[in-house]
């Protein structure tokens, strides 16, 4: 018998990832591929599975340390050979996400994504996880040590429930964490909060529900008026939150709404239902729409940039990944196919199908939720008219896909039955304007009315 040291995996690129879950202890007896921490970045949150089977020998990583790729988690006793090369290791399961590159400021995911996906059962919090998070009183106006530079009472902030990067980062900016109020789960306190802590100070702004400042929404008791049930949202839902507010506060939202005509394409696509069984694979409308968005994206290409330098710059993508929203149970999550341009239908299809395999079994990697230069949400399993998606920034244009129904249309001598799929097109005004988003949906309907166009 041999110890193995099990490490960390790539994680995508995240340095200092903090460990916010321990799925393990010292005597337990873990399995191949069994999750074993929980690593939390400003991308997304990951489990790190186990390279090697047996007895766990030694624990080597805590609570709110900052681990990168290679450093060492634990020791378990096995057998030689028990172990797989770091090629064939495992990727870390993300079970929160962001398809999108963070701004400076705040951690990545899709924001605001209405959509439905596979379900995925949610996560639940690990047991024994010791919550430390004391805090003293609140101190009188004009305390010293409220004050951004004054660096009194900085070490006595040990009992605060904080990771070490964000207590370098208050070392950094001279502030007491005892007196920032924690937004993260179980009120740990994030780097958004030192963030948020230092504006106040530095510009003397008010509170939360102050005049000058975004009226809060006040905390009811609601058990006075009957029984509740009170449900800790995942980490995912959470992030989400966070997200679409960004995005709704930062980008002057338009949405515009036009209609398809895919009678023809659902009548080629019923066509194609052999093929598809022969392939083992599932034709549904959206890889013609995935398809469809690339060329008319390509034609239009301000639909896929994204602001830089404080709005100076608009960066044009050479490239065409387009993210995919998937709603389960544990949250919203957008894996991204990548190029898109160069794939033929049947490409898509099949990518889309292992993409949803993947969300469904919590094992999309961070690179598959990033790069995205567009967003389509669909809801066409559920149904509805039409709904107004939330930009998921940077990008600045989202696609919204509705339920197909069957409408009578005039073709100039008489109503004719033809079935109509109802897009909704939200985007960024501070970069597309009402000409520019016009002129893509009417390439993207007459590409969909007729997928022959999509070759030309």
């Amino acid at each position: 018998m041999m110890s193995v040291t099990v490490t960390v995996p790539d994680i995508g690129g995240a340095e200092g990832a903090e460990v916010v879950e321990i799925l393990v202890a010292v005597g337990d007896h873990v399995e191949l591929e069994q999750s074993l921490i929980v690593l939390e970045s400003d991308k997304a949150s990951m489990e790190i599975p186990a390279t090697a089977a047996g007895k766990v020998l030694e624990l080597r990583v805590a609570l709110g340390d900052a681990l990168s790729e290679g450093d060492v988690v634990l020791l378990v006793e096995g057998a030689e050979g028990n172990g797989v090369s770091e090629a064939d290791s495992p990727a870390p399961v993300a079970s929160q996400q962001s398809v999108v590159p963070p701004t400076p400021q705040e951690p990545d995911s899709d924001a605001g994504i209405n959509t439905i996906g596979d379900p995925a059962e949610s996560q639940g919090d690990a047991p024994g996880q010791a919550v430390t998070a004391p805090v003293p009183g609140p101190t009188t106006p004009g305390d010293a040590s409220e004050s951004i530079g004054d660096r009194s009472g900085i070490e006595d902030d040990s009992e605060v429930y904080a990771g070490p990067a964000v207590r370098k980062l208050a070392r950094e900016f001279g502030i007491n964490l005892s007196l920032v109020t924690g937004t993260g789960r179980r009120g740990r306190i994030l780097k958004e909060d030192l963030h948020k802590f230092s504006r106040q100070r530095l510009h003397g702004a008010p509170s939360v529900g102050v005049t000058g400042a975004i009226p809060g929404v006040p905390d009811i008791d609601f058990s006075q008026f009957g029984p509740v049930e009170i449900e800790t949202r995942s980490r995912l839902d959470q992030l989400t939150a966070k997200n679409m507010t960004r995005s709704w506060l930062n980008v002057p939202h338009v949405t515009q709404f036009d209609g398809a005509d895919i009678t023809d394409l659902e009548a080629f696509r019923s066509t194609m239902k052999l093929e598809a069984e022969k392939r083992g694979s599932k034709l549904t409308p959206m890889p013609f729409i995935l398809k469809a968005c690339a060329v008319a994206l390509t034609a239009h290409p301000k639909l896929k940039s994204s602001l830089s330098g404080e709005g100076s710059e608009l960066v044009y993508k050479g490239y065409c990944h387009i993210g995919m929203a998937v709603d389960t149970p544990a949250g919203l999550v957008v894996p991204v196919i990548r190029d898109v341009d160069r794939k033929g239908v049947w490409d898509i299809a099949e990518e889309m199908q292992d993409l949803a395999a993947s969300a469904r079994d919590k094992k999309l990697t961070p690179a598959q939720m990033q790069g995205g230069v567009f967003t389509i949400s669909s809801l066409g399993g559920i149904g509805g008219e039409g709904f107004t998606p939330i930009v998921n920034t940077p990008e600045v244009a989202i696609l919204g896909v509705s339920r197909a129904g069957v409408r009578p249309v005039w073709d100039g001598e008489a109503f004719q039955p033809r079935k109509i799929l109802p897009l909704s097109l939200s985007y960024d005004h501070r970069v597309i304007n009402g000409g520019d988003a016009g002129r893509f949906l009417t390439d993207l309907t007459a590409l969909l009315a007729d997928v022959r166009r999509i070759i030309l």
